[in-house]
């Protein structure tokens, strides 16, 4: 299979930031497009690398499997505060819209795939209104912040709620300080019934996002009449790091076949 490969592709200016871009991996004759969006805290990551023991052969592999895919990247929280980053997503999903047919996708059908941070922006943009969005994969996305303290407690890590935290760091404050914030860049409080369906895959031994906030978000879609399906990866912990390259090249065809 043949596979174009587009990097630095320029998506949006934004007035006082440096150009953002995506790289784009089109294999011949791709009827899907997925938008992914890396991990790293909302602080750090790349849009060159895959995630956690994919970093070197994700993008290959997806594309190889018949998926066009476009990497993109947003503006992280040192440079701007939420919701800049899920608006980035969001000119980001209308650039590719507006210009698949010069790179020859041959179908307007969009879909997402987020890991980590960027599965908490995959499922935003998904759950928007209007969303061109057609199916969406989250792993081991953080989905409910008010929770995600708690949930790191009961799971034996440590949960932070000051603007030191990543999600503090993301909307510029504690968590107690501008709970309406925190709300807003959780996907569980914008679960509808239209949405599109949702596969969540997360290891149980993940204490940096536990795998209960996969939960709450497949019982906020469902509980609304929407499509959850949560995937408990045995041993995983975050970023998969503990799974040998078979187990996580299954993971990636699993997730391949959803989206397609």
């Amino acid at each position: 299979m043949s596979i174009s490969v587009h990097r630095d592709v320029v998506y949006a200016r934004r007035n006082g930031f440096r150009p953002l871009a995506l790289d784009l991996y089109v294999p011949t004759g791709a009827t899907t497009l997925c938008v992914y969006l890396h991990g790293g805290g909302w602080r750090v990551g790349s849009r060159r690398e895959g995630p956690g023991p994919a970093a070197s052969w994700f993008f290959a592999e997806v594309a190889s499997l018949g998926l066009a895919v476009a990497s993109v990247e947003y503006r992280l929280s040192g440079e701007a505060l939420f919701p800049a980053q899920l608006d980035d997503v969001q000119a980001a999903l209308r650039f590719l819209g507006e210009s698949r047919q010069a790179y020859r996708i041959e179908s307007d059908r969009l879909v997402c795939w987020g890991t980590s941070a960027g599965g908490q922006l995959a499922a935003l943009a998904a759950l928007a209104p209007g969303s061109p969005i057609a199916a969406v994969v989250c792993w081991y996305a953080p989905t409910d912040f008010d929770a995600l303290s708690k949930d790191i407690d009961d799971a034996g890590g440590t949960g932070d709620r000051s603007a030191g935290s990543r999600e503090g760091q993301l909307i510029g404050a504690a968590l107690d300080e501008r709970p309406d914030l925190a709300a807003a860049a959780s996907p569980v409080h914008h679960a509808h019934g239209e949405a599109p369906p949702f596969l969540l895959l997360h290891g149980t031994a993940d204490l940096a996002v536990p795998p209960r906030q996969s939960a709450r978000l497949a019982s906020a879609l469902t509980s609304e009449g929407a499509s959850a399906t949560v995937e408990l990866i045995p041993g995983g912990t975050h970023m998969f790091a503990g799974l040998d390259e078979p187990a996580v090249r299954e993971l990636v065809r699993r997730s391949v076949a959803f989206l397609s």
